[in-house]
């Protein structure tokens, strides 16, 4: 039970974790956060994210040997070393498997198969199993064995081209963002299994890919563009210096206060809000002015329109400009906030949405927590990031080893 005494939603789910850096390890990790039983099987030197220790040129490292990039995504889970090269390890996974509700991996097609892991050899252990795997670019195709990490799922997908004008070079999206919807998407299709077992009595296997998966992060963008193929690629044109530049909705576009602190505005509906906009800024004269009086009078001058919104903006703080805003109309708009802002901002304090955790080697730390709530069946963060094997006898004593066994796989060095 959780502190609240209510049950969690996966509570008494059991998912054996053979993943590696960060697109299996989300899934299993959202899934823990709900009350599953995550058992982690790594290698007996561990999963190569224990080892980031710099990342992007900036030390990531943290006291004790350990590392923000693993501590950060590999919560709620007990950690098992083997080595799946021996018989003996495997067999200890084939035994893990008799009683699992889920099996995810995401190694590149054919290093499950090669080892004895396979769906095939998992379902006639149990057939109730749901197995679920993390792909590079999906079960089929000419590309299904290639390996995939986030940068290439950016750029295969067409991600790397959504953050500039048509015609910009190609920018990845900062914070590994193919990797991590790559895991949320994986999360939900062992969620949708689950369910489907629980109501026709079945198991089966599920695939998520990088590629499938940074597509349906764009999906609105895909589908638009494929409906439209006989228009420009982008809403954007590389005519203008910066997106910010070319925003035909000058309501839905960013601007720099006095403070260098930067507001969006998200006023889609612009003829809706252009009248109260006008006033609440000191600019009336212009409600009706021939240039900007509707949305495409303004889309058609907004160089001359962002201009003049530019200098009034930055005429006042942020937070004034956000005071006159709130107070004028319903408006819709936010400050531009960096990630260090986040742990700050009271209204991710008020939902929770970065969790205080005690850990115990370092102390007080913040990580962002699971991004749902849920009214009956809480989530919580109930253990951090294990160490490698951490919990290698607690499980295999579970499963019926004795210390005699135990220690028989140890001499073998299956186990460390």
């Amino acid at each position: 039970m959780t502190s609240q005494n209510k049950p969690a939603a996966l509570q008494g789910i059991k998912i054996v974790d053979w993943t590696i850096w960060q697109f299996g390890p989300i899934a299993s990790t959202m899934l823990g956060d709900l009350g599953a039983d995550v058992i982690k099987i790594e290698s007996l030197d561990g999963d190569p994210g224990r080892t980031v220790f710099r990342a992007g040129g900036v030390d990531r490292s943290l006291p004790g040997g350990r590392t923000s990039y693993f501590e950060a995504i590999q919560r709620n889970k007990r950690s098992i070393a083997l080595d799946l090269k021996k018989q003996e390890g495997v067999d200890v996974v084939l035994k893990m498997v008799e009683d699992a509700d889920v099996f995810i991996q995401n190694f590149r097609k054919g290093v499950a198969e090669r080892l004895g892991l396979s769906y095939e050899v998992l379902r006639e252990i149990n057939p109730k199993l749901i197995y679920a795997s993390g792909s590079g670019y999906g079960p089929k195709g000419p590309d299904a064995e290639m390996p995939a990490l986030d940068s290439a799922a950016q750029a295969r997908s067409g991600l790397m081209y959504a953050t500039g004008p048509d015609g910009s070079d190609p920018y990845p999206i900062q914070g590994v963002v193919g990797d991590q919807i790559g895991g949320i998407t994986l999360g939900w299709g062992i969620l949708a299994a689950l369910m489907a077992r629980s109501i026709h009595g079945i198991g089966q296997q599920v695939d998520a890919s990088h590629l499938g998966s940074a597509i349906w992060l764009q999906g609105l963008a895909v589908g638009m563009g494929q409906l439209t193929l006989d228009r420009p690629p982008s809403e954007i044109n590389n005519s203008y210096h910066s997106p910010r530049d070319a925003a035909f909705n000058p309501l839905a576009n960013y601007y720099k206060c006095k403070n260098d602190r930067w507001i969006m505005l998200a006023n889609f509906q612009a003829d809706r809000y252009w009248a109260d906009f006008a006033r609440a800024l000191g600019i009336e004269e212009l409600i009706d002015e021939p240039r900007f009086h509707d949305m495409d009078a303004r889309g058609e001058n907004r160089g001359e329109l962002i201009a003049i919104l530019d200098k009034k903006f930055s005429e006042k703080t942020y937070e004034q400009w956000a005071e006159i805003l709130a107070s004028s109309g319903d408006f819709i708009f936010s400050p531009v906030q960096r990630l260090s802002e986040l742990k700050d901002d009271p209204q991710v304090i008020a939902n929770g949405y970065i969790a205080d955790v005690d850990h115990p080697t370092l102390g007080p730390v913040k990580l962002a927590d699971h991004p749902l709530r849920y009214s009956e069946t809480p989530h919580s963060i109930r253990t951090v990031a294990p160490e490698l094997g951490e919990h290698t006898e607690e499980i295999l004593l579970e499963m019926g080893y004795d210390w005699d066994a135990i220690a028989s796989l140890q001499e073998k060095g299956v186990i460390l």
